[in-house]
């Protein structure tokens, strides 16, 4: 490729640079939603087993408290792995870094070869304008998708904190106004 010292820096710095982060980050997130469906998934199915074993009460003191203690945490594990895929959503995180990993190895074998929407283009000092172009506006569409989740998530967490505030004061003034027209009716004197 004859591409100028700024042309291959932005290669390196901007293309490549994001290629390396989201593939490490797309594995990871693959990583740890498997570990973490994959418990929950054995756990949910050895689950009812225990159950029924704990049921059985001619098992002997020991092995019933072997039991009941193995059924309590493997229960708290199929929750907290639950629980902490639902939160951190590794899947959806695996899927968009992923999408858009493949889409900047598309555009970047598309140049390398000139094809796409790069074979207009007879070298490829001609074309980059073009590919750094595609490569900003996939990174620019990762960060808007990626600002779109925090905020929303941000939102809907502030909107359940915003509930457990105002229903417990909810309660407290309805507590109030049932003793106030309790005394006022004289029906029980309330102190």
């Amino acid at each position: 490729m004859n591409l100028g010292n700024v042309q291959k820096h932005f290669l390196r710095s901007r293309w490549l640079d994001q290629v390396l982060w989201m593939e490490n980050k797309a594995n990871l997130s693959r990583d740890r939603h498997y570990f973490l469906r994959i418990t929950t998934i054995i756990g949910g199915v050895i689950l009812p087993a225990l159950v029924s074993l704990n049921i059985n009460t001619n098992l002997k003191p020991n092995n019933w408290d072997i039991i009941m203690w193995s059924t309590f945490g493997l229960s708290q594990i199929v929750a907290i792995s639950a629980a902490i895929e639902e939160f951190f959503h590794y899947g959806e995180r695996w899927r968009h870094y992923r999408q858009t990993v493949e889409s900047l190895k598309t555009q970047g074998w598309q140049f390398s070869q000139l094809t796409g929407p790069y074979r207009i283009y007879p070298s490829h000092e001609q074309a980059f304008n073009l590919f750094a172009s595609h490569v900003e506006d996939i990174i620019q569409r990762d960060v808007e998708i990626y600002a779109t989740q925090v905020v929303q998530g941000k939102k809907e967490e502030k909107h359940n904190q915003e509930d457990h505030i105002l229903l417990p004061n909810t309660k407290i003034t309805n507590l109030e106004e049932k003793k106030e027209e309790f005394r006022s009716q004289n029906l029980i004197a309330i102190n």
